[in-house]
């Protein structure tokens, strides 16, 4: 079976939601899988990604949402195989996140988002009537500003000593 090959997905200024990097279980979510949702604000894009296969979700608007359904796509973060380049971004720093590091962002104030995710094709059980095929999306690269408090700036360029 060939798959069609697709390209990155680059989402400048991304809204995110259900962050889940450092893997916790919960009701929606394995033990050990990190992940999160990124809106696809543009529904031309939403559709095109559907139809090559993307696990495109469209979420509804809360009955006091103004806004209409929203398009989103889960992105799995990853570091077993292809790590992703996952870098948390203040005003003194650059901070390349790792594995054991990545779950700091949870909890984080995120201000502004760049996205490049990695769609990956898998398929089951080939030649049976249950036969399914998608694209799963990976985080391949991700800058994460975040915002900091009035005191940041000021211990900024103190060494951490443990």
């Amino acid at each position: 079976m060939a798959y069609k090959q697709l390209d990155n997905l680059t989402i400048e200024d991304a809204t995110i939601l259900f962050r889940n990097f450092a893997g916790l279980e919960g009701q929606y979510n394995r033990a050990g899988d990190r992940n999160f949702s990124v809106i696809i604000p543009d529904p031309e894009v939403a559709d095109k990604l559907l139809l090559d296969g993307w696990n495109v979700r469209l979420l509804k608007a809360s009955p006091d949402d103004q806004d209409p359904a929203k398009h989103c796509l889960e992105v799995a973060v990853n570091f077993n195989n292809i790590p992703p380049k996952v870098m948390m971004i203040t005003s003194t720093a650059q901070t390349p996140l790792t594995d054991a590091s990545v779950g700091c962002l949870d909890y984080a104030d995120i201000t502004h988002v760049d996205l490049i995710i990695r769609p990956y094709n898998w398929k089951i059980q080939e030649g049976t009537k249950n036969e399914k095929s998608g694209i799963k999306a990976y985080l391949k690269a991700g800058y994460f500003t975040i915002e900091e408090d009035q005191f940041a700036a000021k211990y900024a360029d103190r060494e951490y000593k443990e």
